[in-house]
């Protein structure tokens, strides 16, 4: 299957494949743990993200991001398990290996997997891009919808993170069948080298490199996964040195408790990632192995694996669109002049339930309007060399992740952020993004779902 699974609904001629048909096909020799393990981890993203941001209210009707754990920091321990990130990169991994060990071209690969991710974040990135348009020429782009326009392409980190993978992967999956551990442990001295020169060299500019180093360790571990090299003792390892490493780093070392960023904190351990993050994945992936029995078990109902393939089918849509849903209930709820909770009060903890509810019935709204963005057709066969490929693609990366930096607002505006020496304005963003899909060859987007039964 794809990033997000084979497809709940697949197009096949002029008919659609439902999610029961795909089950009553699954190959027996199938890891239906791997996705589940990608549905959980993007439900976990979504649901902490909602229960995280807090929209702050000012007297003069202005609006600013809140964050819930930072202000109830005795809770930031549960990030140890709540963050959950390196599990998707994980399965990633783990999906990659099973399509390179085929040995498919270099831009068969790319543009198939690139593609599957890019045509809905196109489709999300125009609509927004629309919207603060439209606010701005309005002169509305103040209150919830303006910190909307700002702030909700965020998490577009991970879309141009995992995109560097794709790119990464074919060479590193030669490294592995070379070198095997020995690539990981050298990914893992480099975020040593780099946190060093960080903290103890100062100099804060080498530190965007562990975007790369940290998440292709963790990406490398699910090569050794599709090789049944992750048994019990290994996965007890890995769970109780990257747990132990973990709570050290965060004890002696410059790293914070939390394992996500908290608004106004010198350190975050994720943007970009510590050692301190390296450390929590290693726990966390050897976490999920050894409790992947009884799981997998339960996947093998039938009706659990219906559901698992039908939220694979629908996950990076509503990922995309989790926190437009949050910021429209937010300006109904000031628009309607409703009090919030104080964060931590009883009535914030029992108005929790009915908060995520109300947020899942707008985001399956939200899907339901964009989610056949995740039905393109498969691509069409082309031949382009590995250089205009890996350009690309690279392009593609900027693009994405300048979006997620800079946000929507004021297109044309340059502005610096933390991952670009030079100003960035989300038009040059687009004019990336646009390049690099057309250097794929992907001008009206396409898919790898037309390959069934893999992952």
């Amino acid at each position: 299957m794809s990033v997000n699974a084979e497809q709940s609904t697949t197009c096949s001629g002029n008919r659609f494949t439902t999610a029961a048909e795909l089950a009553a096909r699954t190959p027996a020799d199938r890891d239906r743990y791997v996705d589940f393990l990608r549905v959980f981890s993007l439900a976990v993203v979504v649901f902490g993200h909602w229960l995280m941001a807090v929209p702050l209210a000012g007297p003069d009707g202005s609006v600013r991001p809140g964050n819930a754990l930072a202000m109830l920091p005795s809770l930031q321990p549960l990030t140890w398990l709540l963050q959950v990130m390196p599990v998707f990169f994980f399965v990633g991994g783990f999906s990659h290996a099973m399509v390179l060990r085929r040995r498919p071209r270099y831009g068969e690969f790319l543009r198939r997997r690139a593609a599957r991710l890019l045509t809905p974040t196109a489709v999300f990135i125009g609509v927004w891009l629309l919207i603060a348009l439209l606010l701005e020429t309005t002169g509305r782009d103040e209150g919830t919808l303006g910190l909307a326009v700002r702030t909700v392409a965020q998490p577009l980190w991970f879309v141009g993170v995992y995109l560097a993978m794709v790119a990464f992967a074919p060479p590193m999956w030669r490294l592995h069948r070379a070198c095997g551990a020995a690539v990981p442990a050298a990914l893992g001295a480099g975020v040593v080298v780099v946190d060093l020169l960080r903290f103890a060299g100062g100099l804060a500019a080498v530190a965007p490199l562990n975007l790369l180093l940290v998440w292709l360790a963790v990406h490398q571990l699910g090569f050794f996964h599709a090789e049944g090299r992750l048994g019990r003792r290994a996965a007890a390892a890995l769970a109780g040195g990257g747990l132990t490493a973990m709570l050290a780093l965060i004890a002696w070392g410059p790293y914070p408790v939390s394992m996500v960023g908290m608004p106004g904190a010198p350190v975050s351990n994720m943007a970009p990632p510590t050692l301190a993050l390296l450390a929590h994945a290693l726990w966390l992936v050897g976490l999920t192995m050894l409790v992947r029995g009884p799981v997998a078990r339960l996947l093998a109902r039938p009706r659990v694996w219906i559901a698992v393939i039908a939220a694979n089918g629908m996950a990076m849509t509503a990922f995309l669109w989790h926190l437009t849903a949050l910021f429209l209930l937010s300006a109904v709820q000031l628009g309607l002049g409703l009090p919030w909770p104080a964060v931590g009060s009883p009535a914030w903890w029992l108005s929790r339930p009915l908060w995520l509810a109300m947020l899942t019935a707008a985001t399956a709204a939200l899907v339901a309007v964009f989610r056949g963005a995740d039905r393109p057709r498969p691509p069409a066969p082309r031949s382009h060399g590995p250089l205009r490929d890996a350009a690309g693609i690279a392009l593609c990366v900027l693009g994405v992740l300048g979006f997620s930096a800079v946000g929507f607002g004021e297109v044309f505006a340059l502005r610096r952020t933390a991952m670009a020496p030079l100003p960035i304005s989300p038009a040059a963003c687009l004019a990336a993004l646009a390049a690099g899909a057309a250097l794929l060859g992907l001008p009206g987007g396409s898919s790898e779902t037309g390959r069934k039964g893999t992952h």
